[in-house]
């Protein structure tokens, strides 16, 4: 099930599922300790004898406020003669998630309503060990484990406190939980379990007919009872209401940072373009880490997550919110890098939110021979975001200390990874992390690692280092003109593999990811052989069922859909999709060359999630939604089009002597 309202400031996550229910609760690290685990936490209402869990029975509209990380959720009941507005938001400062419902009364007659919020912790991943209690002193019920606690509490008309509460056992000798005892509208008052928990807390409003009432409920989490009850009385003090004023107020004001025009694009597109760079900063812990995705329905594929900072996809993600005038996540995931890479100057294969070494199945063993368990792209990739960095921004005092652990080091690595045979990368693993071999986005992004540590020699007066890089980068770029294009496919291929007495065997299984040899500067887009392949992908790996898009590669089996490779050469992808229409924007002479990236960009508008979330890939049938989502490097690359559309477009309407 995609998470559809990410909330988050950087320590807190909370992410609701596709029926506005509580899924994943990560704290203290974006990505790192998630306390639900896909568990739902129920949100039911009574009225009138009858009850009712937000699920299937209710109409769900499920929104983001504009240009905010405040949800605006409409939930309706008919036959409870019940309709909900929410408003949802975790505080950019405090740790806590508040909640404001407004309960409105469709029938003719006053009526009691009780909201109840259901708690299915799994403190630190698991059920073992856990407590749940109600705590007098707090008038609030408190769940805790070790180091890690989480305080709820309520208000309704200024009257703050729990007053039904129930604490119980569950998923041990068939009890299924303390939200059972709500069903029958009343709590049983249970103060206190342990081990495998859960918890329900119930409020009552008296709801005029035809009118409404509101109420507040708050989630504080902390390491100790004293931070959560500290975070408890700023609520109090402050009002549910103005945290969720300022909180509002901070994300307009952040994301209204870019102060570019976006004239050229419809209001829909606009709005994306901004929902994206919320979403994108929900995913990044405040060390530094930006995170691939985290919705733990994923685990069910393959008992992992995408919760781990894959340094590619972090360069990739840091250089979008760059180029929108965002500079302060990306300076911490720079500083995030320089801490993780290694003595030896490459970054392993995913990273933990709190920098430990993440998973992996990149082996140490190949052939009975010892290699290094990477993708080199990463480490390239790395040193071109800097590059980046200071090419927008010019703060050279925050960019010289990077000069030895993200230039110098990591590029002279990249120099000694080398096949003497054919000048091109040692093989590693591809940017999908199928393939092992000479992949062409890795040649494309090891070419601009080395192009970007030239400039930083250069910058830094440098000479023998500028030296050897822009050396380096030309061979690379000879080698690349020698052995990776493929003058009998007509195209570069995506792969090859130099064979133990240096034979090449070529991969001709078309990729989009050979997008990479032009993007990062290597070629240049209106290249032939450039011009070649992106025709070849535009045609073949184009989604011909109705959901349209582009497809990562022929046969693609990653949640594969349908058998017929003809109709459907693999599920489209949002970030595959716009590739192309980067291609198509850089390669525009006139305002007419960019309408197929137009439609591209309507597409991936189309094909969002009701929230405004995108996936990482769509059914090529339906549009709906398959693996994670949000998936960060999706929003990133929206970014990214939108603003090189923007900037092209104005660019060809000025004309070649800089007038309108």
């Amino acid at each position: 099930m995609p998470r559809d309202l990410p909330l988050a400031n950087g320590k807190l996550l909370v992410a609701f599922g596709r029926d506005y229910l509580i899924r994943d609760i990560y704290y203290p690290h974006v990505g790192k300790e998630n306390h639900a685990t896909g568990h739902p936490f129920r949100f039911g209402v009574w009225a009138a004898g009858r009850f009712s869990w937000m699920g299937p029975e209710w109409q769900l509209d499920m929104q983001y406020g504009v240009e905010s990380m405040v949800t605006e959720v409409r939930a309706r009941h008919e036959a409870l003669g019940v309709e909900l507005l929410c408003h949802d938001v975790v505080d950019f400062f405090e740790n806590v998630l508040v909640r404001h419902i407004r309960v409105s009364n469709l029938q003719d007659r006053a009526r009691e309503i009780r909201l109840f919020f259901h708690h299915d912790f799994h403190i630190r991943g698991n059920e073992v060990g856990d407590t749940a209690l109600y705590s007098p002193e707090t008038q609030a019920v408190i769940h805790y484990k070790d180091d890690r606690y989480f305080l709820m509490n309520c208000a309704v008309g200024g009257e703050i406190g729990v007053r039904r509460y129930a604490c119980g056992t569950k998923e041990v000798g068939g009890a299924e939980g303390t939200w059972r005892d709500a069903e029958d509208g009343e709590l049983q008052g249970n103060p206190i379990a342990q081990g495998s928990v859960d918890s329900t807390l119930g409020l009552s409003l008296t709801v005029p007919a035809r009118g409404s009432g509101e109420a507040d409920y708050w989630m504080a989490a902390g390491r100790d009872f004293r931070e959560v009850a500290t975070i408890d009385r700023v609520v109090r003090d402050k009002s549910p209401a103005e945290l969720l004023r300022r909180t509002r107020n901070y994300w307009r004001l952040w994301v209204r940072k870019d102060q570019r025009g976006l004239d050229a694009l419809p209001e829909p597109v606009v709005q994306r373009y901004s929902q994206s760079l919320l979403i994108i900063r929900s995913q990044i812990d405040h060390d530094g880490a930006i995170t691939a995705a985290n919705d733990t329905d994923i685990i069910g594929f393959a008992r992992d997550t995408y919760s781990y900072m894959w340094p590619r996809d972090g360069a990739l993600v840091a250089a979008a919110l760059m180029r929108a005038g965002h500079v302060g996540a990306p300076e911490k995931f720079l500083q995030f890098c320089s801490h993780v890479i290694s003595p030896l100057g490459y970054v392993r294969h995913k990273y933990n939110p709190d920098g430990t070494l993440a998973s992996s199945w990149h082996g140490y063993v190949r052939d009975g021979k010892p290699v290094l368990p990477i993708q080199e792209d990463e480490t390239a990739l790395i040193i071109w975001a800097l590059w980046q960095y200071f090419e927008l921004y010019q703060r050279i005092e925050e960019t010289a200390p990077f000069y030895r652990t993200l230039v110098t080091r990591p590029a002279d690595f990249l120099l000694g990874y080398v096949d003497p045979a054919t000048g091109l990368p040692l093989p590693s693993h591809d940017l999908w992390e199928e393939r092992w071999g000479v992949h062409a986005f890795t040649v494309g992004a090891v070419w601009a690692g080395l192009d970007a540590a030239r400039n930083f020699a250069d910058l830094f007066g440098d000479v023998k280092a500028y030296v050897r890089y822009r050396d380096a980068a030309e061979r690379l770029r000879e080698a690349s003109d020698t052995h990776l294009y493929s003058a009998e496919l007509g195209r570069f291929p995506r792969r090859i593999t130099v064979e133990d007495d240096e034979s090449v065997t070529v991969d001709t299984v078309l990729d989009s990811a050979i997008y990479g040899l032009w993007r990062f500067g290597m070629y240049s887009p209106d290249d032939k052989r450039i011009v070649d392949t992106m025709h070849a992908i535009a045609e073949q790996l184009s989604n011909k069922a109705s959901c349209g898009g582009i497809a990562r590669y022929a046969d693609d089996y990653y949640f594969k859909v349908e058998p017929d490779t003809n109709l459907v050469p693999g599920n489209p992808w949002f970030m595959c999709t716009l590739w192309l229409a980067q291609w198509y924007i850089a390669t525009a002479k006139t305002a007419a060359d960019l309408v197929p990236a137009h439609q591209m960009i309507d597409w991936a508008v189309k094909h969002q999630l009701p929230g405004g979330l995108l996936s990482e890939q769509l059914d090529p049938h339906t549009g709906a939604p398959l693996s994670v989502s949000p998936l960060t490097w999706s929003h990133a690359e929206f970014v990214v089009t939108v603003d090189e559309y923007c900037r092209k477009s104005d660019a060809l309407a000025r004309g070649p002597d800089g007038a309108t």
